[in-house]
């Protein structure tokens, strides 16, 4: 699956990790833990082109798919 949604190009990120103990003292990191976006994989159809597209996205990219319409953001993404 892909790690990076085409349309708000997030990818994963380096986070802190923590423990009961570290949040108790404030002191003491431990370590550095990597976090995945939410990716999903969807079917989306596109009237425009009569067809229907599998996409992977994030779901922060599903939102701009229906707010801003699902061929002009595909397409400024360069999906299609």
């Amino acid at each position: 699956m892909a790690k990076i949604c085409p349309i708000t190009k997030k990818g994963s990120k380096v986070a802190g990790g923590y423990s009961n103990r570290v949040r108790a003292t404030k002191f003491n990191p431990t370590g550095s833990v990597r976090k995945q976006p939410n990716m999903q994989k969807k079917r989306i159809f596109v009237p425009e082109l009569n067809r229907t597209i599998v996409v992977t996205l994030s779901t922060k990219g599903m939102r701009t798919l229906t707010k801003n319409g699902v061929y002009n953001t595909l397409k400024k993404a360069g999906v299609i």
